[in-house]
């Protein structure tokens, strides 16, 4: 049976599709795109409100920042500033914004836009959600003039070259009346990083194009694409039809499930992410009022401590991760070995179930009768592999200690929820981390708890102690880099020992790539690097196209061809809103 034009043009149109050109002589050029597979949701466009590593990741490509970290090696090389110098008592630090630089609606990216930038955090609470924590310490900020920016500080900061703040647009944002109300989403979004966003449809994909005026040259393709996926599975079978160019964040089986598949190249990289067991401690406002309902019995350290003593990190590294991971134990993955922690033999907190047991016994919570202590909640995330397993090992761990758990498996934005609000007992989390380790030691600060309206940092477990804050400000301000590196350590032996969570493992970034599509990627650092989730964005602008033949993205978007009609087929998943910080594992993701 023949189907006629018309009638597929109305069901073409019925779809939000176009009918194909009827002859190969009026198609217009095939833009080349590259296809990304994501299944976090996105929290938000807004750079100053955006924590999740999804979220964080897009905002890197329509952003630069004052510095950035290079593609082979992580130094700090130049951003939006090409030259800085600091005072001789580093109270002072001068930026210069070179001529030349333009924003993708042509406008010159100058000085004003920095400042205007800083000062926003400084004098907008809610603007300081996301990266608060880099500006605390500022005393002042001004544009001299066009070229130069002038930072002053409070006390010495050493992080001032490592101020992972997205520069925004002075002519956009100066207009904009409330910076929690702004979605940023005003197509095409105007920016200075290398891709501009110009599609968000929630739940389905996310559409940039390649900027034209990007300083450093552009992208040697056309448009970027992210594609949503309800989870990694349904990911990883479009990568092998061809139907998406790349993938992260696999589980291990779906990686060696792609060993020897025909136009994929896999990648396995040190990660920079860890992930973590929350154990609410009694979460508490900064000034004191308690929030959620955590069990009141975490609060003691005692039993903290049992709990991790109650869990074999070893065994679930091999069981869980299969071992693509190491086990935990810092707060900074050992890829960043100069500021990696490890425990000593008299800090190491050993598995022994019989410790943690007799541990129980002395902090005041014997068996009862049928031989629990207390049930605790344990929340993670639907749809990801390690949450899965993982917390049916924890169940039959805690089991042995008395403690039965109550799992239960949730979104992204119900995670996200339940955190926010503490009204938690465990619960499954991770960062990733920066080359310089300030950003992920801030969030255990007293300062980073929300204030009584809610609003303020970003905090991770709700962590606030003395000892930890005295050393967050001495590392600030130590310029001296062995002192700095010995107080880091300190650091994460003191949040080990007062367990506000546990760290489980650092993951193994697993990734995929379609190499007949695209011949190859950026990777950080070159040698053994990621390609997604960088500190930067070299993974997708240094994307080199295979061959523009072997990139129409009408042969490869998954769909059914009816007569010279591309029906297309779109993954549908739900994103909800989500306002505080990487509640399933992060730049914060």
């Amino acid at each position: 049976m023949r189907v006629k034009s018309s009638a597929l043009l109305a069901i073409a149109t019925t779809l939000g599709v176009s009918a194909a050109p009827a002859t190969a002589q009026e198609q217009a050029p095939t833009p080349v795109i590259l296809k990304v597979a994501i299944t976090q949701q996105i929290d938000s466009m807004n750079p100053f409100l955006a924590v999740f590593q999804s979220s964080t990741e897009i905002g890197r490509l329509m952003y630069d920042y004052l510095t950035a970290y290079a593609a082979d090696d992580q130094r700090v090389t130049e951003g939006l500033a090409n030259r800085w110098e600091p005072s001789a008592d580093k109270l002072t630090w001068t930026f210069t914004v070179p001529e030349g630089k333009k924003w993708s609606d042509g406008q010159p990216i100058t000085a004003q836009d920095v400042a205007f930038t800083y000062n926003l955090m400084l004098t907008d609470e809610v603007a300081r959600t996301a990266n608060g924590s880099f500006v605390t310490n500022f005393a002042s900020v001004a544009a001299t003039d066009d070229k130069t920016v002038v930072v002053k500080t409070k006390a010495p900061q050493v992080t001032m070259l490592a101020l992972d703040i997205p520069i925004v647009p002075k002519h956009v944002w100066e207009k904009v009346t409330s910076v929690k109300d702004y979605t940023n989403e005003q197509m095409p979004v105007v920016g200075s990083g290398p891709f501009v966003l110009t599609e968000h449809v929630a739940g389905q994909f996310i559409k940039l194009k390649a900027n034209k005026n990007y300083w450093r040259g552009a992208a040697k393709y056309d448009e970027l694409h992210f594609v949503y996926f309800q989870n990694s599975d349904a990911a990883v079978q479009a990568l092998a039809k061809g139907e998406v160019d790349l993938v992260n964040r696999m589980a291990p089986a779906q990686y060696e499930s792609l060993e020897g598949k025909a136009g994929v190249t896999r990648n396995k990289a040190q990660g920079r992410r860890f992930t973590e067991l929350l154990i609410n401690p009694g979460a508490q406002t900064r000034t004191g009022e308690p929030i959620g309902d955590g069990n009141p019995a975490l609060k003691d350290v005692r039993v903290r401590r049992a709990i991790a003593q109650a869990i074999d990190l070893d065994a679930l590294v091999s069981r869980v991760n299969l071992g693509y991971a190491e086990k935990g134990a810092g707060l900074v993955p050992p890829v960043f070995d100069k500021w990696h922690w490890q425990p000593g033999t008299s800090e190491q907190r050993e598995f022994d179930p019989a410790a943690a047991n007799a541990a129980l016994d002395a902090a005041g919570f014997p068996r009862r009768p049928d031989g629990t202590r207390f049930g605790l909640r344990l929340i993670g995330r639907a749809g990801r592999a390690y949450d899965e397993q993982a917390s049916e090992y924890l169940k039959r761990s805690m089991s042995e200690i008395g403690i039965p758990l109550d799992v239960r498996l949730v979104t992204d934005n119900q995670l996200n929820e339940v955190t926010t609000a503490a009204t938690y007992d465990l619960a499954f989390s991770g960062w990733a981390t920066n080359v310089d380790p300030d950003f992920i030691l801030s969030l255990h600060t007293c300062a980073q708890r929300p204030g009584a309206d809610g609003k303020g940092g970003t905090t991770d477990a709700y962590f606030c102690d003395e000892t930890y804050d005295k050393l967050y400000a001495q590392q600030l301000s130590e310029f001296d880099e062995g002192k700095r590196v010995e107080i880091v350590k300190q650091m994460q032996a003191r949040f080990y020992d007062q367990v506000p969570a546990v760290v489980l493992a650092y993951e193994n970034a697993l990734e995929a790539y379609r190499s007949d599509h695209f011949a190859r990627f950026t990777t950080q650092p070159a040698e053994g690097g990621v390609i997604m989730a960088q500190n930067g964005m070299w993974g997708y602008y240094g994307a080199e196209p295979a061959g523009r033949a072997a990139q129409s993205s009408g042969s490869r978007w998954p769909g059914l061809v009816l007569g010279g009609v591309v029906i297309a087929g779109l993954v549908v998943v739900s994103v909800l809103y989500a306002r505080r910080r990487n509640a399933t594992a992060g730049e914060r993701e």
